[in-house]
């Protein structure tokens, strides 16, 4: 009898060979996979780490680097680190001497309404109003001449100020209302525009970095230094950085010959791993 067709397959023997050698292989080949792509993903979460901090710490550098000069302070609450500082929005001379005339002369001596800047201010858009910013002169943060008092060197809360381009060029117009004097002269005769405070609170318990601003100023920073306070105040707020483990906070005030020194350590965690970056910023305190 003749066979009419031939049939062809697997055995179970060989189908068993098979998959074996398949395991082995897959098994030698995922030796080899898994290392460099768990290499990739362990680079790759620690660069965003690394990237979250140094975000953080050029968003905190930005604000300390516009300080009103002496007005970077410091404190600590309930494992809380505190950073408050005084923003200031423009700066000019003012004009203390001729050529001039006397209603452009600003005169220490009494409660002066109006006076010119040598300089005009360039980060403001004029003619500028505001009942919610400050001047301040020759603040160097200790009694008497404490921008944080809103008294002597800074003008009082709610004073209108008018800056507006004069005929004079280059120079600007300063309107107060009411009129204030100033207790000291500048000796270089700087003038700043001050905004609202500005504090960063870095609490590695809720492991965030918290920026507040546009609340009032407070003559002591014990006022100022947590986030109910703040929120009371009617702070506003916004996340600087999450999963942070922890912070420090130092300032080394400036003398006649070195400018001031603000240090930030800032560290940041995730899946058992923490990156921490040191930031060191110079301050020009000069007043």
């Amino acid at each position: 009898m003749t066979a009419t067709g031939l049939q062809r397959g697997f055995t179970l023997v060989e189908l068993v060979i098979t998959m074996v050698i398949s395991i082995i292989v897959v098994g030698f080949v995922s030796v080899f996979i898994s290392g460099p792509v768990v290499g990739f993903m362990d680079q790759a979460r620690r660069a965003g780490l690394a990237d979250a901090a140094d975000g953080a710490l050029n968003r905190l550098s930005r604000d300390v680097r516009r300080a009103l000069p002496n007005s970077v302070r410091i404190t600590s609450s309930g494992g809380v680190q505190a950073l408050e500082l005084m923003s200031s929005v423009d700066g000019a001379r003012y004009r203390r001497s001729p050529p001039g005339t006397a209603s452009q002369i600003l005169d220490f001596s009494i409660a002066d309404d109006a006076f010119n800047s040598i300089g005009s201010f360039t980060q403001i858009t004029k003619p500028f109003v505001s009942a919610s910013h400050y001047l301040a002169i020759y603040n160097v943060g200790v009694p008497g001449a404490d921008a944080y008092a809103l008294t002597d060197v800074i003008t009082p809360a709610g004073t209108l100020i008018t800056i507006a381009d004069d005929a004079p060029a280059g120079e600007d117009r300063i309107t107060l209302a009411p009129a204030f004097r100033f207790a000291y002269e500048s000796p270089r005769q700087r003038l700043f525009l001050v905004d609202t405070p500005v504090s960063y609170l870095c609490d590695p318990g809720a492991a965030t970095l918290r920026r507040y601003a546009n609340y009032p100023i407070a003559s002591l920073q014990t006022d100022r230094d947590t986030a109910a306070e703040l929120l009371a105040a009617g702070a506003a707020t916004a996340l600087v950085a999450d999963q942070v483990t922890g912070c420090g906070f130092s300032y080394t005030p400036g003398t006649a010959e070195r400018a001031a020194l603000v240090t930030i350590r800032l560290s940041i965690g995730a899946q058992g791993e923490s990156v921490s970056l040191l930031r060191q910023i110079h301050v020009d305190n000069a007043p």
